[in-house]
């Protein structure tokens, strides 16, 4: 396909998303990579999009691409993000470049409340290359408001980021939630979604710091959870060192396995295309044998998630629930 029938074919593939704003959501996934040859992705929330390059195009070609899917998309804004296979590293040293603070097309959107499935949260289109809110964990958002009240209701959100997952827990009724993450700025995002849903957010429920160090720290305390939400980056540099998912999941499972409660659960994800679904949950049953001291968890896998119809196609996320006796 070329970039001129890619440009054309932009209006009757955004229009194949056009009922989810009737169902109460307004962010998610407009133009997904299996839709464009691998080269761009396009986010809509509210009225700003949110277009995403995978590969190196000319400027003119950034700007006519920008430019029809702000038309295409009957947008306000359209915001660019410059994606290179490392921008895991360059984010850090070359921030303003792969993500400009402003629109390449349009009216400025400093933030935007949009919703999913009727939850609405504070989308930040410039700010970063992470805009507030991972529209693939959708259906993985519904199943913890649904199941927020299993066993005692308490839940444990750990790589919280801006804690649509402990939102939707305390939505679904949940009695305690506890949310967890190394940077004050996405918590304190995350009580700013709370509270566009009405929903008191003391601090004490947002826990500041390193989630393994957490994890041991509630263990100690012999705190106990119904539900475990585990949803690590797939690569990052901490005070611990370097975590490489494909790597370290195994030992991450079992420190959760510790605060885990009997006939409790654990939301596993992985978004990294590089490891199959077989992988991920050898991984998996390899940290709950190591639990306790090498005593084993005993687990059954429960169900399997997927990252909805909005992502045709895609692989790389993964979303397992596993049961511990």
């Amino acid at each position: 396909m070329t970039f001129t029938e890619l440009l054309s074919g932009l209006p009757g593939l955004l229009a194949a998303r056009a009922y989810l704003p009737s169902l109460g959501t307004t962010v998610y996934r407009a133009a997904h990579q299996t839709e464009t040859g691998g080269l761009f992705t396009l986010d809509i929330a509210g009225d700003a999009g949110i277009l995403s390059l995978y590969d190196t195009l000319d400027p003119w070609e950034e700007q006519a691409l920008a430019d029809a899917c702000g038309r295409a998309g009957r947008l306000a804004a359209v915001y660019l993000k410059r994606r290179p296979v490392e921008a895991r590293h360059a984010a850090n040293v070359d921030r303003e470049y792969l993500s400009p603070p402003d629109p390449v097309w349009g009216e400025a959107r400093p933030e935007v409340t949009a919703l999913e499935e009727g939850v609405p949260f504070l989308i930040r289109p410039g700010a970063d290359l992470s805009v507030g809110l991972f529209t693939d964990a959708r259906p993985a958002r519904a199943w913890v408001r649904e199941h927020a009240t299993h066993g005692e209701g308490r839940v444990l959100n750990t790589f919280a980021y801006t804690c649509g997952f402990g939102l939707n827990a305390a939505l679904g009724g949940a009695q305690v939630v506890k949310n967890v993450d190394l940077s004050r700025k996405v918590l304190a995002w995350g009580q700013a979604n709370y509270a566009l849903s009405g929903l008191h957010a003391p601090d004490t429920d947002f826990l500041y710091g390193d989630v393994f160090g957490w994890l041991g720290r509630l263990a100690r305390r012999g705190a106990q959870f119904d539900l475990v939400i585990l949803d690590p980056p797939s690569f990052a540099r901490g005070p611990r060192g370097t975590w490489r998912s494909e790597r370290d999941y195994g030992g991450l499972m079992a420190l959760a396995s510790a605060v885990t409660a009997p006939g409790g659960q654990v939301l596993a994800l992985l978004n990294h295309a590089g490891v199959t679904p077989g992988a991920f949950e050898r991984m998996v049953l390899a940290g709950l044998d190591d639990a306790n001291g090498g005593a084993g968890r005993r687990a059954r896998l429960s169900d399997h998630l997927s990252s909805g119809e909005d992502y045709p196609g895609a692989t790389h996320l993964k979303a397992h629930v596993w049961t511990l006796e």
